[in-house]
């Protein structure tokens, strides 16, 4: 059996297996299926963000659950943990999330929550993938059936957010960047009702530019707006709004890092905290800011689910990673990108302090990332020049770098991330080790 779930759900090109419409009405058969097993009397809540394939997505899967008979609810365009709230809030048993983050508009995914907020854990993603190949092979046709949005999800998901807040935000100029995604007009609409004053930049989706040269992956045009506009600070979204990075007044770039850092002290201020729970990307310089102030720093690996694991195992009310995707537990199950940023905006206001200020104690070590295109997978083990290039490297650095090789859990890549304190040594070593795997599997 292919495997369809990674690390984020199901991903790949729209249109094409297994984001194709016989899959989707599988899925949906499938997820069914689950819920029916689990639940009496219960609906799905289906969301998406704004790529164009994904109506279509939508329809194919409501075609599914319908034909088990169970019932559902449109939030039509709605950010992933929007979704979330929407399914632990309401009378719904899961919830299927149509979106592929922060891949460009002709990918798709979907990603299923169930009734807690979380997604679900493997195990359970395994048994619906045995179902979903069962009717993809049934020779059963798909149907498909007509939404209608229902506005109050994302409304009652708004209001919450609002409430959040200790601080209004009357004076804060700020340039928000939607990535033409999900967070393009729930995200300056909510800032504006807190008092905001909102410079919009790529809050203008037609299907096709979700991400383009925007969001999170793209600062640069944030950085321009920002410092043009004497904004006290910007905010960019990813395609479907659960991770945000920030850019200060200065034109600083402010990852999730420092985001969480300085959300942690605070916290740690008033007993509730001791650790953070990050992953094995956060940079050292969060690990030596945070050990200045007595605050442990827990590593997992990459997958905001891992932190999400590893925080209620351990109780913790804060973890994330650098990309962006923050988890504040006592707000959500989940990371939310516009959660994120009221955080920051709030703890700005409560404290007078600029995010120039409220970061300074992160000095990022020079630290590069390659993302190596292969053409199969094979142990790390198995690798023997990759891992005596890895070796030296280690042997050079001691315990002042870090050498991270691992397999993307979503694409055929090998991701190559060495951290020092010298840029010449980790640009060396980062180009040895994509070089040594680029000959053993590229």
């Amino acid at each position: 059996m292919t495997k369809l779930f990674g690390t984020d759900g199901i991903r790949g090109r729209a249109g094409r297996f297994p984001l194709d419409r016989h899959s989707m009405f599988a899925t949906g058969s499938a997820l069914a299926v689950w819920v029916k097993e689990r639940h009496e009397n219960a609906e799905v809540v289906i969301g998406m963000d704004t790529r164009e394939s994904g109506t279509w997505i939508a329809e194919h899967i409501a075609g599914g659950l319908s034909s088990q008979r169970v019932p559902y609810r449109f939030a039509g365009l709605i950010s992933t943990p929007g979704l979330a709230h929407a399914a632990r809030t309401g009378p719904f048993a899961a919830g299927v999330m149509i979106s592929a983050s922060h891949n460009q508009y002709h990918d798709n995914g979907i990603k299923i929550i169930d009734h807690s907020g979380f997604k679900l854990p493997d195990e359970q993603e395994a048994l619906i993938e045995t179902d979903i190949e069962v009717y993809n092979n049934s020779g059963v046709p798909s149907f498909t059936r007509e939404l209608t949005v229902d506005e109050g999800l994302d409304r009652e998901y708004s209001e919450y957010l609002a409430g959040t807040m200790t601080r209004n935000l009357s004076g804060l100029r700020m340039v928000v960047d939607g990535a033409n995604g999900s967070a393009s007009f729930l995200g300056p609409d909510l800032f504006r009702k807190l008092g905001a004053d909102v410079i919009v930049f790529a809050c203008e989706p037609n299907g096709k530019n979700i991400n383009l040269n925007c969001g999170s992956l793209h600062l640069e045009g944030l950085q321009e707006r920002v410092l043009g506009a004497g904004a006290d600070i910007g905010v960019a979204f990813d395609g479907d709004a659960d991770r945000a990075l920030f850019v200060s007044k200065s034109g600083k770039i402010v990852d999730g890092d420092a985001v969480m850092f300085m959300n942690a002290l605070p916290l740690h201020k008033n007993g509730q905290l001791e650790e953070v729970i990050a992953t094995v990307m956060s940079n050292l310089g969060l690990e030596r800011a945070l050990h200045n102030h007595g605050i442990g720093l827990i590593r997992t690996a990459v997958g905001d689910r891992y932190v999400i694991q590893e925080m209620l195992k351990r109780d913790a009310p804060l973890g994330g990673e650098q990309s962006g995707h923050i988890i504040f537990r006592d707000f959500a199950t989940t990371g939310d990108g516009l959660l994120t940023a009221l955080r920051v905006f709030n703890l700005m206001r409560e404290s007078g302090a600029s995010l120039d200020e409220l970061t300074a104690e992160v000095v990022k070590y020079p630290q590069l990332l390659i993302n190596v295109h292969i053409k199969h997978k094979l142990p790390l083990e198995n690798l023997d020049r990759a891992n005596r290039e890895i070796r030296h490297a280690e042997a050079e650095f001691g315990d002042a770098g870090r050498i991270l090789v691992r397999f993307s859990g979503t694409e055929p890549l090998a991701r190559v991330m060495v951290e020092g304190p010298e840029q010449k040594r980790v640009e060396h070593f980062a180009h040895s080790i994509a070089d040594a795997i680029r000959a053993e599997l590229g």
